[in-house]
């Protein structure tokens, strides 16, 4: 029998109805919560597929998740791949790929560790930052935020030069972005899985949440969306990620698309949306559970890969 093991944090909905799910198929493979208390550099990991929902936030779930990769188990999403997990590379991947983005620039930190010597640990740096070209290529309003955040936390809309620069002065340890705004007519979240199954949701991110409206898009605007949803995540080699989509003049923005643990609480998503995900997420799993497990060739790297993509 196959196992699932599920590495959760402190949501409540989503993990039980998809154990519960699993079991419903009765497919001979089960799901359960994964138990961790130390792990040996050469310990067996039981679990043919392991989902993982919060080592973004708990480094020793991330380790034990790369360990389990290298064991032979398909991790959703493979942990090697969060490295690529910032905003420039968001925006410079979706211009390689084709993808409209908002323009972007990178920021140096404006405060760093104790240890790093600005005359001496930063040399690479030109100081101060040319604030006027930032601005002439970025276009004002802008958007100043994490490179590496989510949940809409420490995003500012920044109006004036003067606002901009207050914001980052306030930003501390933190590598900032500076982002075009984008003026949207339609604001999309879509949830993809497996790279394939991606369900386009009407979203409001003034109040910050779904509206069950399945008519939302037109034909062309919905079939672009999902397109671009499934290129992402194939380039980014993705399992499970939310991607959210400002529509301007009928083109749609990729404006986040890296979100490996995207939010899956009943609450959130509605009732509706929910029972999507959790159905969905069942499906791929068990079909990821059920295909020949071996470990990857650690000689050729196949592990940065991930098990699902290493050819196996």
């Amino acid at each position: 029998m196959q196992k699932i093991g599920l590495i959760v944090g402190r949501e409540w909905s989503f993990p039980p109805a998809f154990i519960e799910e699993v079991a419903k198929r009765d497919q001979g493979v089960t799901a359960e919560f994964v138990t961790l208390g130390g792990t040996a550099m050469d310990e067996p990991v039981p679990y043919d597929v392991i989902i993982d929902r919060i080592s973004h936030e708990v480094p020793y779930y991330r380790a034990y998740l790369k360990h389990a990769v290298l064991q032979g188990a398909t991790v959703v999403n493979n942990p090697f791949m969060w490295a690529s997990d910032d905003k420039l590379f968001d925006a410079s991947l979706a211009t390689r790929l084709g993808i409209a983005s908002p323009k972007t620039i990178a920021l140096p930190n404006r405060e760093y560790i104790p240890g790093i010597d600005h005359n001496e640990s930063l040399r690479n740096l030109q100081y101060p930052l040319d604030w006027r070209r930032i601005v002439d290529y970025i276009g004002m309003p802008c958007i100043l935020k994490d490179a590496h955040g989510g949940g809409w936390k420490d995003v500012y809309v920044c109006r004036s030069l003067d606002e901009l620069i207050h914001n980052y002065d306030e930003s501390g340890l933190l590598t900032m972005i500076v982002q075009e705004f984008i003026e949207w007519d339609q604001f999309i979240r879509c949830l993809a899985l497996g790279r394939e199954e991606v369900l386009p949701m009407k979203y409001d991110p003034k109040e910050r949440r779904y509206l069950v409206e399945h008519e939302h898009l037109s034909p062309a605007l919905g079939e672009r969306v999902v397109r671009d949803s499934r290129t992402l995540m194939r380039s980014l080699g993705y399992d499970m990620c939310s991607l959210e989509f400002a529509v301007r003049d009928g083109v749609p923005y990729a404006i986040d698309f890296m979100n490996p643990a995207p939010d899956m609480d009943i609450n959130s998503l509605t009732p509706h949306y929910f029972e999507w995900a959790v159905t969905h997420m069942a499906a791929m799993a068990i079909r990821f559970a059920k295909a020949p497990r071996r470990p990857p060739d650690a000689r050729a790297g196949e592990f940065l890969l991930g098990h699902r993509d290493s050819g196996s």
